[in-house]
């Protein structure tokens, strides 16, 4: 693994302090509040160390209610709703400061044959044939981005926060329906299953609402929105490898009352349908 990516497996290797209390931490950089991918990860961690290994993860449902403050740790207190003969239910809070700033309820199940199928991947070119950026700001990265339309959204943004010029490179796609971006961890992971699930939870709010600003032609950086994330769910359908090549697809049906609903789809490389994300987000104008 690279030393960013080594990095993060360390930030979801959370320490555990009690039965069902764990405590995390978050990285030393120029964040003013917690990434929301990363507490989503570290709460999916929590849940996931206290339900037997044959049962994975089917479906995650959360609640982002405060900020994340990144100077203290986040401790996770794990509520065993429930264990069925093939169902598991686990309820988990972060808690800051004495108070709830995020809450996740995460459903197992073990596997099962039934009925199969799947949407098609969408007609892209491979994730192979994309550069990476060159830009300084994405070097070290532990997830390898790869744009298939223009550099936005919040990528944008933070770039544009560590780099005057950065605006340059900011192109929104007007009235584009679509953002799609091939990643993959940057590097070869363990096989703990449950170590891949919570990297793509981790890396699927990164830019989930750009799907909103882009059908309104406007990025993050233009500095006429501001956002958050509110809540959270995502389906996993088949098992996949996070270090391997996964395509993206996120797009927003509808914005009304300051709020955005953005939807994703993630394919691995040979065109399967392994996860579903759904987010609603704060999109409210600067005043």
């Amino acid at each position: 693994m690279s030393k960013a990516l080594d990095s993060l497996v360390d930030l979801l290797d959370l320490e555990q302090i009690e039965a069902n209390i764990f405590r995390g931490r978050s990285p030393s950089d120029w964040r003013q509040r917690v990434f929301g991918g990363q507490v989503a990860g570290q709460a999916l961690v929590a849940a996931g160390r206290t339900v037997p290994a044959d049962r994975p993860v089917h479906s995650l449902h959360a609640y982002f209610i405060r900020p994340g403050d990144p100077a203290v740790p986040i401790v996770y207190l794990v509520d065993r709703v429930r264990d069925g003969r093939s169902f598991t239910t686990r309820r988990v809070s972060a808690i800051q400061h004495g108070k709830t700033i995020f809450t996740l309820s995460a459903s197992f199940h073990r596997d099962e044959p039934g009925l199969s199928h799947a949407a098609p991947i969408p007609a892209v070119p491979p994730a192979e044939s994309i550069p990476q950026t060159g830009h300084e700001f994405f070097a070290g990265n532990p997830i390898d981005l790869r744009f298939v339309s223009p550099l936005v959204g919040a990528a944008a943004a933070e770039l544009a926060a560590v780099d005057a010029a950065a605006p340059a490179l900011v192109d929104p796609v007007l009235g584009a329906e679509h953002s799609l971006v091939w990643l993959r961890a940057d590097g070869e992971l363990p096989d703990d299953p449950l170590l891949h699930v919570c990297l793509m939870t981790y890396v699927s709010d990164l830019t989930l609402l750009d799907s909103v600003l882009h059908r309104h032609g406007i990025s993050w950086a233009d500095g006429q929105i501001g956002g958050a994330s509110l809540d959270h769910a995502m389906w996993f359908h088949r098992p996949f490898r996070a270090d391997r090549w996964l395509l993206y697809d996120q797009e927003s049906p509808s914005a009304a009352g300051a709020r955005g609903l953005a939807r994703g789809q993630v394919f691995t490389d040979q065109g399967e349908l392994v996860v579903s994300v759904v987010q609603e987000g704060l999109i409210r104008p600067v005043r």
